[in-house]
């Protein structure tokens, strides 16, 4: 049986990916279980893996826990779609989206095609380089809303707070304004005296 050898990157942190080992008789839920194995992600998260071009444009959606719309237009699921039936190209890309309420984003590549290696247990992770960025959504604290982010940028405009003079500071800019002023009479002769 094929092996494919998929590497998954973050699309936002490059330095950061894995390289896993499929049975191409896999289905995609498989796939999306064995990328958050090595994130530490909470796997029951509604997210999509879509078939891809070389410039990552998404085309067909395969789900995972779907919105009764996505089901409504009969969207493919991943339980029930194995790895090879979108295997079309030895690069074969998908981009993945983990968990649509706050996403991240992958690249997720067919690197290479081996061959099954007797008694390896598979699905199996080659390569985990990078520790994932840390999950929002698993964490249990309030996010603040925009407003909130308003209310503390704010800071109430007092020049004396910064130690700005606003009276001296006018007073240098007349000060240099005169100064060029007397340098264009005595010195060389201004623009205006042609006229």
């Amino acid at each position: 049986m094929a092996i494919y050898r998929f590497k998954v990157t973050f699309e936002d942190y490059e330095d950061v990916y894995r390289e896993i080992d499929m049975q191409s008789k896999s289905t995609f839920l498989d796939l999306h279980e064995v990328i958050h194995s090595t994130t530490a992600y909470e796997i029951d998260r509604s997210s999509s893996f879509y078939v891809s071009n070389d410039q990552w444009k998404k085309g067909t959606e395969i789900a995972h826990q779907p919105s009764d719309r996505k089901k409504a237009s009969q969207v493919l699921e991943m339980a029930d779609v194995r790895l090879s039936k979108f295997i079309d190209d030895p690069h074969q890309k998908f981009y993945y989206v983990y968990n649509f309420d706050r996403p991240y984003d992958f690249h997720v590549e067919l690197v290479k095609i081996l061959k099954e290696e007797d008694g390896k247990e598979y699905p199996s992770v080659f390569k985990n380089i990078g520790q994932a960025p840390k999950n929002i959504a698993a964490a249990n604290f309030p996010v603040a809303d925009d407003l909130d982010d308003d209310e503390e940028d704010f800071v109430p405009e007092n020049a004396e707070e910064y130690g700005v003079d606003e009276e001296e500071d006018f007073d240098n800019f007349d000060d240099d304004e005169d100064e060029k002023g007397e340098e264009s009479e005595g010195g060389s002769k201004s623009f205006g005296d042609d006229y």
